[in-house]
């Protein structure tokens, strides 16, 4: 039987302590690992400088898009997103700051102009995910993220549909071309609670990229009404695309509705720079009143420099039926409105 000295056991004591401090080290060190690759951020920082020719640019009526009205230099909004996902759930919080973002979370009463996303959500499956919470709109072609559209203005269409939604909805993958949408929300833009005790139902099929959505609420307390809308696009080839948006809604509480539709067009003509126009036919309905149609005309530049974007545009609006919602500069009415902007966006 051999002996163990004190030198030895102590030598073992070290190397066993060596050991041990060094598996916790290795484990601590795999489980930062673990949480830097499941925590990630993201955002984007957005300015614009914008003029008008020969008219003011003061709306008389509620005739204005959403986003990139002020005229000299002004600024979009700071948007910072964060996202941690452990297993198969996961949260989403969107911050953002500033004219664009306000605008975007005009009914979060609970943290006005910052909250523009909040949500958890669980993969039950590969196919199927639920998602609780507030989540940007599904309805529309654009989106409230600069980046994310081809034109820094936004249409008519997105401007008169809603931005988010508060509740609850599960997305199926029926297969790699075919998905399924079902979701029951809050009305309309209610993005922290419905005093009225009443819900929204909204629905999405997407069949190889185009996509037909559906929302209904009642239309009372300021709600939306129903709404149908179709979302899609063609690669026509490898330097053209082109999009397209089609909506059609009605209020039955409050006769009111619109209907529209807009093209998007867009040529890539490098890897830095593209070039795309919208076309938009947008009418504004009340029962009793003559439509409010209006034609706009976006033409957009995209050049692209690492994370650096800058959008040079020229849009033109004009009102038919003789509308004129617009106050020119000696204070006349006019039916049109016609401005350029070139705005700056950086995301990261």
């Amino acid at each position: 039987m051999k002996m163990i000295t004190y030198s030895n056991f102590g030598k073992k004591i070290v190397l066993l302590a060596f050991l041990i401090f060094t598996s916790v080290g290795i484990f601590a060190q795999e489980e930062e690992e673990a949480t830097q690759s499941a925590l990630s951020f993201s955002g984007s920082v957005d300015a614009y400088y914008r003029t008008t020719f020969g008219e003011a640019g003061v709306s008389t009526t509620s005739n204005d898009t959403s986003f990139a009205n002020q005229t000299g230099f002004a600024l979009g909004m700071a948007n910072l997103v964060g996202s941690y996902e452990t297993g198969s759930a996961g949260v989403v919080v969107d911050l953002v700051f500033g004219p664009r973002g306000t605008e975007a979370t005009f009914n979060n009463d609970v943290l006005n102009g910052i909250i523009n996303q909040a949500y958890v959500y669980w993969n039950v499956s590969e196919k199927t995910t639920l998602t609780i919470g507030r989540f940007n709109t599904f309805l529309g072609y654009e989106v409230i993220a600069p980046q994310a559209n081809f034109n820094y203005s936004v249409s008519h269409l997105f401007s008169n549909g809603p931005f988010s939604h508060m509740g609850i909805k599960a997305d199926f993958a029926l297969s790699d071309d075919i998905s399924l949408m079902l979701g029951v929300m809050n009305p309309w833009d209610t993005n922290d609670i419905t005093g009225t005790g009443e819900y929204s139902f909204g629905g999405q099929l997407g069949f190889y990229g185009q996509y037909l959505n559906l929302y209904y609420d009642s239309g009372e307390n300021d709600g939306l009404g129903f709404e149908i809308d179709y979302t899609g696009g063609f690669d026509l080839s490898d330097s053209f695309f082109f999009g397209i948006n089609a909506a059609y809604n009605t209020n039955s509480f409050t006769d009111t509705g619109f209907y529209g539709a807009a093209i998007y067009p867009q040529l890539a003509a490098s890897d830095a720079f593209s070039l795309g126009l919208r076309g938009e036919y947008f009418v504004a309905t009340e029962e009793g009143f003559e439509d409010e149609p209006v034609t706009a005309l976006t033409l957009t530049g995209s050049f692209t420099k690492d994370n650096l974007i800058i959008k040079p545009e020229i849009r033109l609006d004009s009102w038919g039926n003789d509308n004129e919602p617009i106050i020119d500069n000696n204070g006349n009415a006019t039916n049109s409105l016609s401005s350029f902007a070139i705005a700056a966006i950086y995301s990261f």
